[in-house]
């Protein structure tokens, strides 16, 4: 099953399928965003947004609107 990263739950992660999105696609590969990553959703912030993710050993926090374009297969 293949969702968006900004609708996992807070311990919830999957391999990263894909990354959409024109320049925000490009700037996510930079950050390691790459097809067949491991990705774990950390924390939320209180108020929903940042969401903190751990890719490659690392965490990276990332706004809702750039982590739906990681699409994760769960």
């Amino acid at each position: 099953m293949k969702t968006a990263a900004n609708l996992l739950k807070i311990g919830q992660g999957g391999i990263i399928d894909s990354v959409n999105g024109g320049e925000i696609a490009l700037k996510l590969l930079e950050m390691n965003c790459t097809p067949g990553e491991p990705i774990l959703l950390e924390r939320i912030a209180p108020l929903g947004d940042p969401m903190v993710f751990k890719i490659s050993g690392y965490l990276l926090s990332l706004r809702k609107q750039e982590a739906q374009h990681i699409v994760v297969d769960l």
